[in-house]
């Protein structure tokens, strides 16, 4: 990401820069594929207002120039729903990661998603704890190793766009670091889907899951995903022999249905009229 380029100089906070993350981390990728999707739909920066957590992804919160929201472990979503109803004109997106999102911050998840609130989701997964030193995540797939399971993990990981469909969510994908520009799509359309829009952005992490699972070097973990993606729409059509060892990406569920915000704005104008009426 150079420090020149048109999108650094509208959109991130260049005394910040250069960032923290690891040599070959994905996360950059991600970051500057949220704020290409932003400029792409010509959104108002100062309506744009960017949360995020705790965890290396939520560091993004802070080299991005918008209204921005670095809050407590696993709440990003809890106080995005408090930003969205207070002033609903705002495009509100989270920025969080596998465990901040699906571990401590679970329930805000899926109550986020069951709500349908209009609030976009990118989540960052590196299928592992990076900044607290490489603990297993829910996202850590069974078996593999982190600094909590040295022999392997036996928990079984989540299917993060399974579970974010089956809690509600009306616009579900997922894409990788290495799919750049189709990761930006999808943000374009979470961002324009009015209702809960959960992005799984698979971001590659050399310094502790590709070296606790030997997965080799950070342009190893990118060929993975390069040849290891399948998307969903062709894996409809390919026998399971075809489908072995890989991983699905694409659109997994897209719906209209009443947002949250909207719904509880009729509300309060109902009640406001009731109480009008029998004054």
């Amino acid at each position: 990401m150079s420090l020149g380029s048109p999108v650094v100089k509208e959109y991130f906070r260049s005394d910040r820069l250069p960032h923290i993350w690891c040599p070959g981390c994905g996360h950059g990728v991600i970051m500057r594929g949220i704020a290409v999707a932003i400029d792409n739909l010509k959104l108002d920066k100062n309506k744009v207002c960017i949360v995020s957590g705790i965890g290396c992804s939520s560091r993004a919160a802070g080299y991005m120039d918008f209204n921005t929201l670095h809050t407590a472990h696993g709440r990003a979503l809890a106080f995005a729903t408090g930003v969205k109803l207070a002033n609903p004109e705002l495009e509100v997106i989270v920025v969080t990661g596998d465990g901040d999102c699906t571990a401590i911050g679970g329930n805000h998840f899926i109550h986020a998603a069951r709500r349908n609130i209009d609030i976009t989701t990118i989540l960052f997964n590196n299928k592992i704890y990076g900044m607290t030193g490489g603990q297993s995540s829910p996202a850590t797939p069974q078996t593999e190793k982190g600094t909590t399971a040295p022999y392997g993990t036996v928990d079984p990981d989540f299917d993060i766009c399974k579970l974010a469909t089956g809690a509600g969510s009306s616009y579900v994908a997922r894409s990788t670091a290495y799919h750049a520009n189709q990761l930006i799509k999808y943000i374009e359309k979470g961002i324009e889907n009015k209702g809960f829009s959960l992005i799984e952005a698979i971001s590659g992490c050399p310094t502790y899951y590709g070296r606790k699972n030997k997965k080799g070097s950070a342009v190893d973990l990118m060929n993975y995903y390069k040849d290891y993606a399948l998307d969903i729409k062709a894996a409809e059509k390919l026998p399971e022999d075809k489908k072995a060892g890989k991983f699905l990406v694409g659109e997994f569920h897209n719906e209209t249905r009443p947002e949250y915000v909207s719904e509880y704005m009729k509300l309060v104008e109902k009640v406001q009229k009731e109480r009008s009426e029998n004054e």
